[in-house]
Order: structure tokens, then sequence, then C-alpha cells
């Protein structure tokens, strides 16, 4: 997921704020319409959303060894992507065998005062140290070094939340589960995505074929896009994971568009599929959770929402494995923990040197949404 740019056109700022006014007066409108279909909508809205007790549950065990926060009112959202095969039109992806990982887990940071949004990549193949964590079975597991993806295997969430913490030296306030279904319907309600590509793909795995050039993705199109590897690029997971960052990024400029956030009648089926898709901690398991967390993004310019990976590189004793490059990684773990800036290009520039409050004017190699991948 261009070199950030700073601040927005005059031209365009007020466009960007007038949607959560426009989702704060449907919402209204479903609430006090007096014909009670209103109500009824808000309640199936509200009532969609899954709500995860059992991680809130397993970390209270582990809160004194858990990161404190730093900086009051910034926030770190973990978003896992399950590769869960077992629900509901998941089952052509492959086997469910009763086990699932992490197919792809991002840690979203918000800084204070809705000044930007980082969205970090964690490679599921990164070698980490995961603790000893319990398990669905009620087991408690031993404390291992394996790959990243293992953890939400080994313990689910709460696992998966503990290693991030453990790697990252930074306090998790909230999760979202979503599943290959979820995402299917979130790209269908916006009315698909916009990418590009180089050459055609044909990939049987991804169940995916496309044509080279301009096109837009709806639901399962977008999911092969961004779960294909094989056959797109050089093969890794490195190279997918910038190919969603890509995709997540043409995907907030469509849901900030006025084609969709400025038309109830487009909303509703994206806020419909958005709530039904996820599975959250209690912090965040209400439509009014979700609103407030929308409206906390309200003035956060797309050049401002950027997308990265941890700083990786193959691992020491397996090829086909990560590890992280030092002491780039652990730069942004404090950039993100201190609440500072992180820059990020599409190309990564020579090192220009730390700035006086600890963060630095290096960037890293990433995107932002207001770069167009057709470009």
């Amino acid at each position: 997921m261009t070199t950030d740019s700073a601040g927005e056109t005059p031209e365009r700022r007020p466009r960007r704020r007038r949607w959560p006014r426009v989702l704060a007066l449907v919402v209204a409108f479903l609430v006090l319409s007096g014909a009670g279909a209103g109500w009824w909508l808000y309640e199936r809205l509200d009532g969609n959303i899954r709500t995860d007790t059992r991680t809130e549950n397993e970390l209270r065990k582990y809160e004194a060894e858990r990161p404190v926060p730093v900086v009051r009112d910034a926030q770190n959202i973990l978003l896992i992507g399950s590769d869960n095969r077992g629900g509901k039109g998941n089952g052509k992806y492959g086997r469910d065998t009763g086990t699932q990982r992490s197919d792809t887990t991002i840690l979203l940071h918000l800084q204070a005062g809705g000044k930007s949004a980082t969205a970090v990549s964690i490679p599921r193949d990164l070698m980490v140290d995961i603790p000893a964590c319990t398990g669905a079975d009620g087991k408690r597991g031993t404390a291992r070094f394996a790959q990243f993806n293992w953890a939400f295997e080994f313990g689910g969430p709460a696992c998966t939340i503990r290693t991030v913490e453990k790697l990252t030296g930074i306090r998790v306030d909230h999760h979202m589960i979503v599943d290959f279904s979820g995402f299917k319907k979130m790209v269908n309600a916006v009315g698909g995505v916009e990418v590009c590509l180089k050459e055609p793909v044909d990939d049987d795995e991804a169940h995916l074929r496309l044509p080279a050039g301009r096109q837009v993705l709806h639901g399962e199109q977008a999911l092969g896009f961004v779960r294909a590897r094989y056959s797109i690029g050089d093969g890794s997971d490195t190279e997918r994971i910038g190919r969603q960052q890509e995709f997540l990024g043409s995907l907030v400029k469509k849901l900030q568009s006025n084609g969709v956030l400025l038309n109830p009648t487009r909303l509703y089926p994206v806020l419909d599929a958005a709530t039904s898709s996820l599975t959250t901690d209690p912090g965040l398991n209400s439509l009014r959770d979700l609103y407030n967390l929308a409206t906390g993004m309200r003035h956060i310019p797309r050049d401002k929402v950027r997308f990265l990976t941890i700083p990786r590189q193959p691992y020491t004793y397996n090829r086909n494995r990560d590890e992280l490059v030092q002491p780039d990684a652990d730069r942004l773990f404090r950039q993100l923990r201190l609440d500072h800036p992180v820059p990020v290009a599409r190309a990564v520039a020579h090192a220009s040197g730390d700035d006086p409050k600890g963060g630095s004017s290096t960037p890293y190699k990433g995107t932002t949404a207001a770069h167009d991948m057709c470009e």
C-alpha cells in the first residue's frame, strides 16, 4: 500500500468531512422513524455484530504483563482476517481441518486528535515468540518460537494479541475479526473496487482469472485478488501484502466517495455488510461504537491514511519464513507507541536521521489511500 504530501487542498477538505454527518443523519433517521421500521433497521444493524467476550476474559488474566498505554486518546486496533473455511460460503477455499490461522493481520494505529491512521501489516510467516496460550479446548500450551499466524491457531485472538504486544510493546485496545465471506460482502456493498493489472492472472488456487489492465473487482474476484500469491508477481507473501495494502487504499477511497457514504440507499448495504462481517471485543460491539470510531477518523485526509509492512527479511535459517529487520522494526514500534507520525514512501529513501521528538524522517516502504494504483 506515493510519498506523503502535507495536508489537503481546501477544495477537497469539506467534501471529505461531510460523510460522517450524513452517516449520523441516516442513523438518526433509522432510530427516529415514526413507523418503527427505522428502529427495526437500527436493531438489525446493531444485532449483526458478534461480541468476543472470551478474548477479553482471557486477556484479563495477563493484565500485569501487558504494555501500558503511553498516549491518551491514541488507539491501536488489531484487524484479523481469519482463514476459517468452515463458515457459510467459505468451504470452496480449501478443506477445514478444525484449525484456523490468521490469514491477514493488521495493526491499525489511530493517532490522537484524528491526525493520521497507520495500518501496519504483520507477515503471517514472521518468526516470533508466541507466549503460552490457552486453546479452545481449555488446555494451556507452551511458549514457543514459531511463525506468527500459528498464534491464532494455538489460542485464538487472545494469543494473537499477546503475541503482537510482546513483539511491539504496543497496547492493543480493540480487535476485529472478519472472514472470507465478510470481505466479499463489504466489497460488493460499495459496488466493487478498481484495480490495475500489468499482466493477466490465471490462478486455480485463488479461483481467479483476470485480464490485464484497469478493471473493477467485486466480491469473489476481489477475494481472489488479495489472496492470490503464486500467479502474480514473484509469488512472495511480501508482495501479496503490498497488493492487499493497495486494494485497501482503493477501498478507503471508494468508501469516502459521494457514491457510497453520501447516498443513503447505498449506505445501508455498506453498514449491513460491515456489521454482519465483524466479530469484535465488547468495546466495539455496537453500531454506536463503530460510528464513534468512524467519526474519530473524519478529519484524516487520504494521504494520511498509510499502509506499510513491518520491516522484514528472509529468516536466516529458513528462507521461506521472515524475521525482523533491526533497528528499523524497533524504530517503527517506538514511533507508533509514542504516537509519532510514521512517514511512508513507495520507494525507501536514504536515511536522513531521527527527529528531536524520537521519530524519524526516514520513510518506510508503503502506500497511502491517496495513491492511485492505476497510475
